[in-house]
């Protein structure tokens, strides 16, 4: 199979996503909204930076330090102008990008979601079977933000043949997006599963940290995350267990991040680190004793079933699509995103409780052998793209 995959090449989530596909031999021609490294597994990368993708400052050689700095600074209004602005420049691309589809004559298109990647996928003629993801905040934050994302975001689902979600929730809304429900349609982990036996690999042998740990592995997502609650509840939660280090990728420099260590004086307790790998990553969930992921909108977190796998207990926010992985009490607590007061009480409960911690680990492997390991994902995959395209 001759598939075309158009994503943010940058992506960990892109990066896997591919990595679960090839063992199934197809040739895999990605493109990039991004300028982004060699992707192992991909034949050729065709860089296409629709929605002012260069602004973000992440450029393939990892440059550009200044353009990250002022869009952490200006993010929420970097990402007004992007709902605003960003499907107006799909059609400036679309002649580049069916000149493109018209050379590497792909068997399939899979946008891996739908603002900006799918939005330009939109432009693939008919004769062609593309597959559409959603994840994330797809439906609950970026297409409602205006008329010209909501616009966007239905020509998408229109044109799309079969539609792939990291969560049943969002098979359900794209029906009221102007997805044809008698379409194929199927719910996997966003990342392409989980390795299993990669991260017991990666983790073997590292036991909880003393002093214990908490790990926030969500870095700043605009209208999503809500780290103001994460960081007014660190306080709350030093109040019983002074000693508690907070662990927390992706904050590194970020404005935000440091305004709210030094408001509430918390510097003592909080590490902000850069960007870390993936086996970092895991290895500090193996560190933590609680992983915590408060957001308003959200899809299946990919750390979520990171963090569960390795047995780190999660503390997320209240939402359907969380809780379609975790059930309150039994392996897990769900909160309020927007109460601190019941964030620290859950983690404190995390903190103190070992024999819940057990039973949620022991539940959540469980969970992700029967729904989110690797093997299984795949297969769930390659089945879904056989029907699109009749390739056995």
């Amino acid at each position: 199979m001759n598939l075309l995959i158009i994503a943010d090449g940058r992506s960990p989530i892109t990066r896997r996503w591919i990595r679960m596909l090839q063992p199934l031999n197809y040739t895999i021609n990605l493109v990039s909204t991004y300028p982004c490294q060699p992707v192992d597994g991909v034949n050729e990368t065709i860089l296409f930076p629709v929605a002012f993708a260069g602004l973000s400052g992440s450029q393939a050689g990892g440059g550009a330090r200044g353009g990250r700095k002022v869009v952490s600074r200006y993010r929420g209004l970097a990402a007004t102008l992007r709902h605003w602005l960003g499907p107006l420049t799909i059609t400036h691309a679309e002649k580049d990008y069916l000149e493109l589809l018209n050379r590497l004559q792909p068997d399939l298109v899979h946008a891996l979601r739908i603002p900006y990647e799918g939005m330009l996928a939109s432009r693939t003629p008919t004769g062609i079977p593309l597959v559409i993801s959603t994840w994330g905040n797809d439906f609950t934050y970026h297409a409602i933000s205006n008329g010209v994302m909501g616009s966007a975001t239905r020509r998408a689902l229109l044109r799309a043949d079969g539609l792939i979600s990291d969560t049943v929730r969002d098979l359900r809304i794209a029906r009221a997006w102007s997805f044809n429900p008698a379409k194929p349609a199927v719910s996997v982990p966003g990342n392409g599963g989980i390795d299993l036996a990669e991260i017991e690999n990666i983790t073997q042998g590292i036991d909880p940290a003393v002093p214990w740990q908490v790990i926030n592995p969500r870095g700043f997502r605009s209208g999503s995350v809500r780290n103001d609650t994460f960081f007014k509840s660190i306080p709350l939660i030093l109040s019983l267990y002074p000693e508690v280090q907070f662990i927390c990728p992706w904050m590194a420099g970020q404005p935000e991040a440091l305004s709210w260590v030094n408001r509430l004086r918390i510097l003592d307790n909080v590490s902000l680190l850069p960007m870390i790998s993936q086996a970092e990553l895991w290895r500090e969930f193996a560190r933590s004793l609680v992983s915590v992921s408060v957001s308003e909108h959200d899809g299946t977190p990919n750390s979520l079933l990171e963090a569960i796998a390795i047995g780190c207990l999660p503390v997320c926010g209240d939402i359907e699509s969380i809780r379609e992985w975790i059930r309150n009490g039994e392996n897990g607590i769900l909160v309020d995103p927007a109460d601190a007061y019941a964030l620290a009480e859950a983690v404190q409960r995390g903190i103190m409780d070992e024999e819940f911690r057990r039973a949620a680990a022991a539940r959540n492997r469980e969970i992700i052998r029967e729904r989110a390991e690797i093997t299984i994902v795949r297969q769930k995959v390659a089945e879904f793209y056989q029907r699109m395209t009749g390739f056995v």
